[in-house]
C-alpha cells in the first residue's frame, strides 16, 4: 500500500536530503540513496537491501511487496531528487555489510580515486570485464549517488570491497599474488608484455598518481603504451584498458 506525502518538510525527506550530501550520516544510518527509474531496476533486481521507494505523481514502478512505496507531487519530488530534471524516482537502500579483503587475481585496487565519475565509471567497466575491485584509502564513497550513477548500477550488482593498503598488502603478499603498479619510471614496462591476469594492479588518484609507499613495495611497474607527446590518461580510462588486459571476458 503507497504512503501518500505532500510536504516538503516530512522528517523522512529531510533525512533523505542529509544521505544524499552527507557520508557520515549514510554510515551512521546505514543507508544510501539512489535516483532514477533504470537505477531503480536494477536495485529490484540484484540489491537486496531495498528498503524504500519514492515515487512522482504519474511514475509506476514494479517493486517487491515489502518495500515501502512513497508517492509524492512533481514539486515535493524536485525538492529531493539531486538530478535538475527528475526521472520520478528516488530510492533509500540499506548499505551491504562490509565484509573483510579476500585477494583473489585477477583485481584492481584504487588508491585514492577521489571523483565520483571517475570512480563510478571504474566499477561499472570492472564489472563489464568481470574483475573484482577493492577501495584502499581515500577514494570517494562508492554509495554516494553520484557514484552508483556513474557505475550504470553496478555497485547494486556487485559490492566492492573496502579496504587499506596494510591489510590488502599483506594478503596478497600471504596468498602469492604479485602487486602491479601503473606507473611512468624507468623500470616500468609495457603492460602487454605482463602477465596481468594474474596481478593486483594499483590506479592511482587523478592527482597524485600511486602512494610512494604503494610504488616502492610493488613488485612490478607497468607502463600503458601511448604517444610520446601524452603524460598520462584519465584515471578510469587507465583502469578500463587493465581490466580488459586481465581478459575476463
Amino acid at each position: 500500500m503507497e504512503e501518500r506525502i505532500t510536504s516538503r518538510k516530512n522528517p523522512y525527506l529531510q533525512l533523505v536530503r542529509k544521505l544524499l550530501t552527507s557520508r557520515k550520516d549514510r554510515e551512521k544510518e546505514g543507508l544510501f540513496v539512489a535516483d532514477g527509474t533504470k537505477l531503480l531496476e536494477e536495485a529490484v533486481r540484484y540489491f537486496p537491501g531495498l528498503e524504500t521507494v519514492i515515487l512522482s505523481d504519474g511514475v509506476e514502478a514494479c517493486v517487491p511487496e515489502w518495500v515501502r512505496v512513497l508517492r509524492v507531487p512533481e514539486d515535493v519530488m524536485a525538492s529531493v531528487s539531486p538530478m535538475q530534471t527528475p526521472q520520478g524516482a528516488v530510492f533509500v537502500c540499506r548499505l551491504p555489510e562490509k565484509k573483510g579483503f579476500v585477494p583473489v587475481s585477477p583485481m584492481l585496487l584504487l588508491d585514492g580515486i577521489q571523483d565520483p565519475g571517475n570512480l563510478g565509471t571504474i566499477l561499472r567497466t570492472a564489472d563489464a570485464m568481470g574483475v573484482k575491485v577493492a577501495l584502499l584509502e581515500g577514494c570517494a564513497d562508492p554509495y554516494s549517488h553520484k557514484v552508483v550513477r556513474a557505475s550504470m548500477g553496478a555497485v547494486l550488482r556487485v559490492a566492492p570491497m573496502q579496504t587499506t593498503w596494510a591489510q590488502a598488502g599483506q594478503a596478497l603478499r600471504e596468498a602469492g599474488i604479485p602487486v602491479a603498479v601503473t606507473a611512468l619510471s624507468a623500470r616500468s614496462r609495457n603492460i602487454r608484455q605482463a602477465e596481468v591476469e594474474k596481478m593486483a594492479v594499483v590506479i592511482g588518484s587523478e592527482g597524485q598518481g600511486v602512494r610512494r609507499e604503494i610504488l616502492e613495495s610493488a613488485d612490478h611497474q607497468l607502463i600503458i603504451p601511448m604517444q610520446s607527446h601524452c603524460e598520462s590518461l584519465n584515471a578510469a580510462v587507465a583502469a578500463a584498458i587493465v581490466a580488459w588486459e586481465m581478459g575476463q571476458v
